[in-house]
């Protein structure tokens, strides 16, 4: 449990509250659908899913230490 809260950063926190504040407002405003979706949004920071977790916006960069640079020439067109 200590190795799993060690990871919860500022924005995990923040949509885990506003998943819980989306479901009371369903909740007292009776609206269900409201509720699901609230369930969502609370399941996402607690399972760690979604774009902003466990790198799923991250960038693959190739290593390429063959790189090769040409010279380039221009010609001025009037």
């Amino acid at each position: 449990m200590k190795n799993y809260l060690s990871k919860w950063n500022f924005m995990r926190i923040i949509r885990l509250v506003l998943g819980i504040v989306i479901i009371v407002q369903g909740i007292q405003a009776q609206q269900w659908m409201l509720v699901a979706l609230g369930g969502l949004f609370t399941l996402m920071p607690l399972f760690n899913i979604g774009c902003c977790g466990t790198a799923g916006c991250s960038i693959n960069y190739s290593s390429r230490k063959n790189t090769k640079t040409e010279d380039i020439t221009y010609e001025e067109v009037k």
